[in-house]
């Protein structure tokens, strides 16, 4: 198994509307990143792990855990012209987008907020805290991951 951390704005698809799904899942799409689409496409597995990540918000932080429901597909609002994430260059037949589906796990009893979670030496390495860190979709080591849920 992996670990990953996804971002999510909670105004345009937050926590609460993953867990509000009748099947508790949900395709992660609108991912535009290279990097992240290769993570996504080449190494995400199902069953692997997910921070859910609040960002662009009052508090960013880690809110809640998901899975890998879905190994990577190809991103259909990419064909998609009345999509805001159409893009002409992406076909069907040879797609440059991918998305996979993420089940809900749970809610944490806290957030643990993006401000805590740059104070911990042991998350040097964790792309998240780095500067400039823009990306969607982005590894977490097991250490990494087992230390965070320790903080909750």
């Amino acid at each position: 198994m992996r670990y990953w951390l996804f971002k999510s704005e909670p105004g345009e698809f937050g926590i609460d509307d993953l867990a509000r799904r009748p099947d508790r899942s949900e395709h992660w799409d609108g991912v535009r990143n290279y990097q992240a689409r290769n993570l996504m496409r080449d190494e995400m597995r199902v069953g692997d792990a997910l921070f859910f990540y609040h960002s662009n918000c009052d508090e960013p932080g880690i809110v809640g855990i998901a899975r890998v429901a879905r190994e990577a597909y190809p991103d259909p609002t990419a064909f998609d012209p009345g999509n805001k994430h159409y893009d002409p260059r992406s076909r069907p037949e040879q797609p440059t987008w991918y998305m996979v589906d993420v089940e809900f796990v749970r809610k944490l009893r806290r957030t643990i907020t993006l401000a805590e979670l740059k104070t911990r030496p042991e998350l040097d390495g964790l792309a998240l805290v780095r500067r400039g860190n823009r990306l969607s979709v982005m590894p977490v080591s097991e250490a990494q991951w087992h230390f965070i849920l320790g903080l909750e």
